[in-house]
């Protein structure tokens, strides 16, 4: 593998660092972010070449932040994305996708793709301990492309993680650390870890390789909408750095000539749940600053209080005339079982807040219900089942009699033909 990876620029001073892991410019403290000789790139990468190559997140390898071929090379990405005509007519919109990253491997969410790219980083600099500080799903990531990897993963979650991410973390061998506290609590900590052991913190001291992960998700959406790029893409939001990241990888596509369409015009939307929303609300208050908040929501993989890329994001989202929204916790509920019973998603509670979202924004005008637009799902609704285990159709208990069943099938059948009725009537 050619790699075109120039070094870590930094986004306040513009410096140039080598890239070796660091997360801030050590002259301005600012973010650094990985970049690349796209002028020597472009040409050589097209779409011939693309579609030549096996259908995961790899084959867009010279566009990420590695000097050499990935030596954990799992087949992450190439999740499906689905048109939902289903749920565009509950919504009134007529160019509606889902991306569906629930599906991806190895751990369901698309934290595979950002530690796929951490953890080969790590590899080129002779790390063998991976780690993060985590709301779950990276923890799952994390501990199980490490235990794939053959190296050893330690993981910090908050004390109130759920219990089906916190039995996948462990099965898969890690060391798993509950922290009492919140994320923001555990993200000190860890930051406070990696500077006393040589481990890789993935969202830590090799954020800026594994935020780069991010950017496959993009590349993906508009290869499948054959090299076309949506007018509107709605994204849920927690540290910031996927709706960024995204952005970004429209940007690299247009300036490389795969795609013809002016990135530019493709509105960058963000959500978020009500009860942890500083970057909807910057977004909405016109600031441009990010005000922590105290999380308190159900949506725990989306409750960072102080996100990192919080500033960014909402600079990504004015830029491209996008906007933000927010979602209660009865919202988001509703935009899982809406999800689920148009199309067929189970998606975790940020799913559910993305749908709400978009619903929202809908109502407001923000998205043109007739150009193409994307919903991207992070993460699949199994874990975090415990959040919709009073919602759905009604589960009957019977004798083995086919009376009995006539019975509840007949009663049911016709409670749901008044449900339909009465909401046809208020439509």
């Amino acid at each position: 593998m050619s790699s075109y990876l120039l070094g870590l620029e930094c986004r306040g001073c513009g410096r140039v660092l080598p890239a070796e892991p660091t997360s801030i410019c050590d002259e301005c403290y600012s973010p650094v972010e990985p970049c690349y000789d796209y002028n020597a790139l472009r040409g050589k990468l097209t779409r011939e070449v693309l579609q030549s190559r096996p259908r995961d997140m790899w084959r867009y390898a010279e566009l990420l932040p590695l000097r050499r071929e990935p030596q954990a090379r799992l087949p992450v990405g190439g999740t499906p994305l689905i048109e939902a005509r289903n749920l565009g007519r509950a919504l009134g919109h007529r160019a509606l996708y889902i991306k569906n990253d629930s599906m991806n491997y190895p751990t369901l969410s698309f934290k595979d793709r950002v530690v796929s790219v951490a953890l080969n980083a790590a590899l080129e600099f002779g790390y063998d301990t991976l780690a993060c500080s985590s709301t779950g799903n990276l923890a799952n990531a994390v501990a199980a492309q490490a235990a794939r990897a053959g190296i050893k993963a330690v993981v910090f979650v908050p004390a109130d993680i759920e219990d089906a991410k916190l039995t996948a973390s462990r099965i898969y061998g890690a060391t798993v650390i509950r922290v009492q506290g919140n994320y923001d609590a555990v993200n000190r900590l860890c930051t406070q870890i990696s500077q006393e052991r040589r481990w890789a913190f993935v969202n830590v001291n090799f954020r800026p390789f594994y935020a780069e992960g991010s950017k496959t998700v993009g590349y993906e959406i508009a290869e499948q909408l054959g090299w076309k790029l949506p007018g509107a893409v709605v994204v849920p939001m927690a540290g910031g750095s996927l709706i960024g990241r995204i952005r970004k990888s429209f940007s690299e596509l247009a300036y490389l000539g795969i795609v013809e369409d002016d990135a530019r015009e493709v509105r960058i939307c963000g959500a978020q749940a009500s009860g942890c929303a500083p970057i909807a609300r910057a977004v909405e208050t016109g600031r441009a600053e990010i005000t922590p908040e105290r999380p308190d929501t159900i949506a725990r993989s989306l409750v960072i209080g102080n996100p990192a890329d919080g500033p960014f994001a909402a600079r990504a989202i004015r830029e491209s005339g996008g906007s933000a929204a927010h979602a209660t916790d009865e919202e988001l509920i509703e935009g899982i079982r809406l999800l689920a019973s148009t199309e067929g998603i189970f998606a975790e509670t940020a799913g559910g807040v993305t749908v709400a979202a978009f619903q929202k924004l809908m109502a407001q005008g923000a998205i043109d219900p007739d150009q193409p637009a994307v919903l991207v799902i992070t993460g699949n609704g199994l874990k975090t089942a415990e959040a919709v285990a009073n919602v759905g159709g009604e589960v009957f208990l019977i004798p083995p009699k086919l009376r009995e069943f006539d019975r509840v099938y007949a009663g049911s059948a016709s409670q749901a033909a008044q449900e339909q009725a009465a909401q046809e009537l208020v439509a």
